[in-house]
């Protein structure tokens, strides 16, 4: 959306606070969408392939992987921005971004390494996600990591505590003044949420381990289900199943538009800094809050924690652990790039090399460790 169209109170990159490390402006794209551009390119956002959204790699082509999870929050966010008339550039690469850090074998991985990791200061995948693009991704001359903007930076960064916020410089603040991040980055939390909770009931019902007469009991998923089968009484199957999930992304989305716009209308606020100042601003409205609510707590409970899911869960949680304990009793296990960081503080580089793995490189890895068959 050209500038002129943006509404007072949107990011704008003419405006931005800036990058860590200055560089010249960009030749034919915003700042904002520099910074979109340097995530889709970087080694972390390739590596979200072959990471877990609920399923282990491995255990099915066609079930949603960090990557495809990450497109379709950017798909939803943008839509909305458009909507909004935010700045839709900054809402994608917050969106494209917000799992970079995350560990192989989706939370179970990262409870796990949080677990090993809590004497030495714990470990959060979100902010793992700014240390990659602040530190980690290795590939520019004049700095490390991607030399994102300071509105990209503060949108990865969804939550963080007072005492990690102190570390952290500019992008901490807004946690130790609490104040508010962009509405862009507020709408990127909440696409997120769209997609997990909607998608998870697609990729539940095609694994079997949850089916349509349990979800029917939900009342937005029931609501739509009914709908579907009045206006189409033969369908069945994966069209059946692929338009109830349509319409109920429909009816958030369309929630999300206009009980954001009430809240924008209601607060006015005149410019990013206003923003900053308000309550939150990007919400559902409070009965489809409540839906939305009822529809996680159904997933909690019924394909979180499946004893399928639980036994898989683990068998990944074993191999976060071994691979920490072997790698912290003998950094030289370590390949030679995060030894030389290991100097310094071996923990965190220990979780920067695990948290970058794959599933199935994590798997490998625990084999070549812990098993004298030949790799």
């Amino acid at each position: 959306m050209p500038e002129r169209e943006l509404a007072p109170y949107a990011a704008r990159p003419q405006h931005s606070r800036g990058r860590r490390h200055r560089e010249a402006p960009p030749r034919g794209r915003s700042e904002y969408q520099r910074d979109r551009d340097r995530i889709v390119h970087s080694t972390a956002f390739r590596r979200l392939e072959y990471k877990t959204q609920v399923f282990v790699n491995h255990e099915g082509d066609l079930f949603r992987t960090r990557l495809t999870h990450s497109l379709e929050v950017a798909q939803i966010a943008r839509s909305v921005a458009r909507s909004l008339r935010l700045d839709e550039d900054l809402t994608e690469a917050i969106a494209l971004a917000h799992d970079l850090g995350h560990t192989p074998f989706g939370h179970t991985g990262q409870d796990a390494l949080n677990d090993c990791m809590r004497p030495y200061g714990g470990f959060e995948h979100n902010l793992q996600s700014l240390r990659v693009v602040d530190l980690l991704e290795q590939r520019y001359a004049a700095f490390d990591g991607l030399n994102l903007t300071y509105e990209a930076r503060e949108g990865i960064l969804k939550h963080c505590s007072v005492r990690n916020a102190r570390a952290l410089g500019d992008v901490g603040e807004r946690f130790i003044k609490r104040r508010r991040p962009s509405l862009e980055a507020q709408l990127a939390n909440l696409a997120d949420e769209i997609a997990y909770n909607n998608h998870d009931v697609d990729d539940g019902l095609r694994s079997g381990l949850i089916n349509l007469d349990q979800l029917a009991e939900v009342r937005i998923v029931g609501r739509h289900l009914k709908t579907v089968l009045k206006d189409h009484p033969r369908l069945a199957g994966r069209r059946l199943v692929h338009e109830t999930v349509r319409r109920m992304i429909d009816t958030l989305v369309t929630d999300l538009v206009r009980a954001s716009a009430e809240n924008i209308r209601r607060h006015a606020p005149g410019s990013i800094e206003a923003v900053r100042r308000a309550p939150p601003l990007i919400a559902f409205s409070p009965r489809v809050h409540e839906e939305s609510l009822a529809l996680k707590r159904f997933l909690r409970d019924n394909l979180y924690r499946h004893y399928r899911v639980v036994r898989m869960s683990t068998k990944a949680r074993r191999v976060v652990v071994d691979l920490f304990g072997a790698l912290a009793s003998d950094i030289r296990l370590l390949p030679p790039e995060f030894q030389a960081r290991a100097h310094d503080d071996a923990p965190r580089a220990i979780a920067d090399y695990i948290a970058g793995m794959t599933d199935r490189y994590a798997i490998l890895e625990h084999r070549r460790l812990f098993s004298i068959e030949e790799t």
